[in-house]
């Protein structure tokens, strides 16, 4: 559970940070930056492996390369969801999603994927 809190911070975080510098994303109050973080993971879960199977062909074809208009629809379809996130346009959709991903996995490496790692830093800087 501890994970999944975190995760879900980090995802926040991340958002945050992309809608800094894009300027087609827009976040209006941090209860919609959680939402939008929550509602990302869901569709990432439930509607893009569906996405990614129905256009698995188109992705063969493009050598992957679809992958990342089937990413920033998820961005976009987030958008359509929640209230207060707006992403506007399909290049802000398409470069909110890879800048997006880099702070997701420059955050993670530094706190680790559950956290852990900064508890155990903590511990050997008491030391």
């Amino acid at each position: 559970m501890r994970g999944l809190v975190i995760r879900w911070v980090v995802s926040a975080v991340a958002l945050y940070l992309t809608s800094l510098v894009v300027r087609g994303i827009e976040v209006q109050g941090i209860g919609s930056l959680f939402f939008a973080a929550a509602t990302i993971g869901i569709l990432n879960a439930v509607v893009r492996p569906l996405i990614l199977l129905l256009t698995l062909p188109l992705n063969i074809l493009t050598l992957g390369l679809f992958t990342l208009v089937v990413n920033a629809a998820m961005l976009k379809l987030a958008s359509e969801v929640v209230r207060g996130f707006e992403v506007h346009g399909f290049w802000s959709a398409l470069g909110g999603w890879l800048l997006l991903s880099l702070f997701t996995f420059l955050i993670n490496v530094v706190i680790g994927e559950t956290g852990v790692e900064v508890v155990r830093v903590r511990r050997m800087v008491r030391l």
